[in-house]
C-alpha cells in the first residue's frame, strides 16, 4: 500500500523498494582495527581448532637469525575440502554453528588474523580429500576481496611437515607480515618472543581451563628455520612448552568454610541463573590466583559459553571493585538458549548485561535462604582476617626463564616474588671446555651449561629446549644471586669454581651408571 501523509506516527517506516549492496573493498581495513590484542587473537584461532574437534594444537613461532618470520596454528581438527575454504575465506558470509559451538559470528578468522597479520593463508586436508589452501592479503581485499589459491603442492609440503600433528586431518593458519613482529629491533627477538609466550601461555591457559582439564594439548613453540650449511631449512626448535590449566577457582583449600556456594539469580529475559560462589584464601600464592592479573581487576563475575571463558572479573555494574572483594569470584555459565539479557563482543573477551541481571543478582538466594550479599560479606571478612595475620617476607628473585620446564617455573613464582625490571635467566646448552660443567653470561642473563654432557641428563637422548629439570632448578637455585650485581665478588668466584668442580664430578658418576645401565656385562 502506497504510503499516504498523515499526522498518526508510524510503526514501521514505509518502503518502496529493495537493492543489495554488496561490501565496498574499503570494508576490510574495518577488518585490521577491531582491538584484537595478540594473545586474544590468537585464542579466538584456537576456538575454531576446538570446533573443529582438535584435541592437538600447537601455536608455532617462526624465526631465522634476525627476525621473527611468521606465526603458524596448527590442529588435528576435521579439517576442511575446497568448498569450505572459501566458505572460511569469505568475509561476510553467515554460518550455522551447532549449540556447543565457540565460535559466534563467523568473523573470528579473519578478523583476528588481520588485526595482526596482511597475509592470512588457510591450509587444509580432510580423510577424504587432498591438502589444500587460500590466501588472504590486505592488497588482496582492496582488489575486489581477491582470494588466491595456494599452490597444492605447496599445501602438501606443509602439511607433511606437521605430519607428527595432522595425520589424516587438520588446518594450519598461517600468519605472514605480521605487525608487531616488523617492529622488533634487530637482536630482539628472543626478549620479545620471551614475553610473547609467557603473556599468550597465561591468557590461554586462563581463557581454556576447562579445555585443558579435559585432556586439550596445547603447546607453544618456537623454531628458528635459518638455512643451514647446505641451503636448506634447519628446523632447530629452540623453545617448546605445554600449555598448562589456570583454574581461576583452583584453591586446595576455601577461603571460607561452606563454600563454594550455589547462589540462584531469578532474571528476567534469561530465567534461573545459577552462581557458584568462591571465596580464595587470604593471600594465596597460587597460580590460578597471583598469575591471571592484577587482583582487582580479577575479582567478580566469571562468565562462561560453552565451558570456554569469556569474562575473567568485573562486577558488570553491580559494585566498584574493592581491594576488601579480591578473594570473591562468581563462576557463572551462561544460558544456551538466546536472550535479550547477556550479549558478548566479538573477540569473546568480555560480555554485557541488562539491569535485569545485576536486579536479579542482588535478589539471588541460596539453598538455605541466604542472600547474595551475605557472600559479598563473608569475602569481605576472610579478607580482613587474613590482613590480620603476619606473614614471612621471601626474599625477591630474578624469574626464570627460557629453558626451564614450565611446570617448574610456575611453582617458583607461586612461592618467591619477582624483582621487577629484571631479564628472566634462561638455559643454554653451549660449547663449553672440559673443564666446565657451565658458565653464566651475566650480559645476557643466561646460565650456558656444557652441552657434551647433555645426553647423560636425557637417557642418551639428545633432549628438547626444557630439558633436565632437576638439573637447571637445583642451579637456578643456587646461581640466581649471581645475576643483577654491579660488582663481582671473589667469594662469588670461587663458589662458581667449587660448583664446577662438585657438579663435574656429578656428572661424571651419573655418566657411569648409564654406561653400566647400557651394558648388564659390565656389572
Amino acid at each position: 500500500m502506497a504510503y499516504q501523509p498523515s499526522s498518526a506516527w508510524e510503526y514501521d517506516v514505509p518502503t518502496t523498494g529493495s537493492a543489495h549492496l554488496p561490501p565496498d573493498a574499503g570494508y576490510g581495513k574495518a577488518l585490521t582495527n577491531q582491538g584484537y590484542s595478540f594473545e586474544v587473537a590468537v585464542a579466538d584461532l584456537v576456538d575454531n581448532s576446538i570446533d573443529a574437534g582438535a584435541d592437538k594444537v600447537v601455536v608455532h613461532f617462526l624465526r631465522d637469525a634476525e627476525q621473527i618470520l611468521s606465526l603458524l596454528i596448527i590442529d588435528n581438527g576435521r579439517g576442511m575440502d575446497d568448498s569450505r575454504l572459501d566458505a572460511a575465506m569469505t568475509i561476510g558470509r553467515r554460518r550455522d554453528y551447532g549449540d556447543g559451538a565457540l565460535g559466534m559470528y563467523g568473523t573470528g578468522l579473519k578478523a583476528a588474523s588481520l588485526s595482526h597479520a596482511s597475509s592470512l593463508t588457510l591450509v587444509s586436508r580432510t580423510k577424504r580429500s587432498r591438502a589444500a589452501g587460500r590466501r588472504l592479503t590486505a592488497e588482496g581485499i582492496e582488489d575486489s576481496f581477491r582470494c588466491d589459491t595456494v599452490d597444492p603442492r605447496y599445501a602438501q609440503d606443509l602439511v607433511d611437515r606437521y605430519d607428527g600433528i595432522i595425520e589424516w586431518h587438520g588446518t594450519i593458519v598461517r600468519w605472514d607480515q605480521v605487525r608487531t613482529f616488523q617492529t622488533v629491533a634487530r637482536g630482539q627477538s628472543d626478549q620479545y618472543l620471551s614475553k610473547a609466550i609467557s603473556r599468550l601461555e597465561t591468557h590461554l591457559g586462563l581463557y581454556l581451563h576447562r579445555f585443558l582439564q579435559r585432556g586439550l594439548q596445547l603447546d607453544i613453540a618456537v623454531w628458528d628455520v635459518s638455512p643451514g650449511s647446505d641451503g636448506r631449512g634447519g628446523w632447530e626448535e629452540l623453545d617448546h612448552i605445554s600449555v598448562e590449566a589456570l583454574d581461576p577457582f583452583a584453591y586446595k583449600v576455601p577461603g571460607r568454610a561452606k563454600y563454594p556456594r550455589k547462589f540462584t539469580a531469578t532474571v528476567e529475559g534469561a530465567g534461573d541463573v545459577p552462581l557458584i560462589a568462591h571465596i580464595w584464601p587470604a593471600k594465596s600464592k597460587q597460580a590460578g590466583f597471583r598469575q591471571i592479573g592484577a587482583l582487582a581487576e580479577r575479582q567478580g563475575f566469571y562468565f562462561y559459553r560453552n565451558d570456554r571463558l569469556v569474562q575473567a572479573g568485573g562486577w558488570n555494574g553491580l559494585r566498584n571493585p574493592e581491594s576488601h572483594l579480591v578473594l570473591a569470584r562468581v563462576e557463572v555459565d551462561l544460558p544456551v538458549s538466546d536472550n535479550s539479557v547477556f550479549s558478548l563482543d566479538v573477540k569473546k573477551e568480555g560480555v554485557t548485561v541488562t539491569p535485569a541481571f545485576t536486579l536479579g543478582v542482588e535478589k539471588a538466594a541460596d539453598g538455605t535462604g541466604n542472600a547474595f550479599h551475605t557472600y559479598l560479606d563473608d569475602a569481605e571478612a576472610t579478607y580482613r582476617d587474613g590482613a590480620k595475620r603476619s606473614e614471612i617476607v621471601r626474599k625477591a628473585v630474578t624469574a626464570p626463564g627460557k629453558g626451564l620446564d614450565p611446570k617448574v617455573k610456575r611453582v617458583i613464582k607461586e612461592e618467591l616474588p619477582e624483582k621487577p625490571g629484571e631479564e628472566p635467566i634462561a638455559f643454554s646448552w653451549s660449547p663449553l671446555p672440559d673443564n666446565r660443567f657451565f658458565d653464566l653470561d651475566r650480559e645476557t642473563n643466561v646460565v650456558l651449561l656444557n652441552k657434551s654432557f647433555r645426553e647423560d641428563f636425557n637417557d642418551g637422548r639428545r633432549g628438547g629446549s626444557n630439558d633436565a629439570p632437576v638439573a637447571k632448578t637445583l642451579l637456578y637455585l643456587l646461581l640466581e644471586d649471581c645475576f643483577g650485581l654491579g660488582r663481582w665478588e671473589k667469594t662469588r668466584q670461587d663458589r662458581i669454581e667449587y660448583w664446577n668442580t662438585i657438579m663435574l664430578a656429578s656428572v661424571a658418576a651419573q655418566r657411569e651408571r648409564r654406561e653400566r645401565s647400557a651394558d648388564p656385562s659390565s656389572s
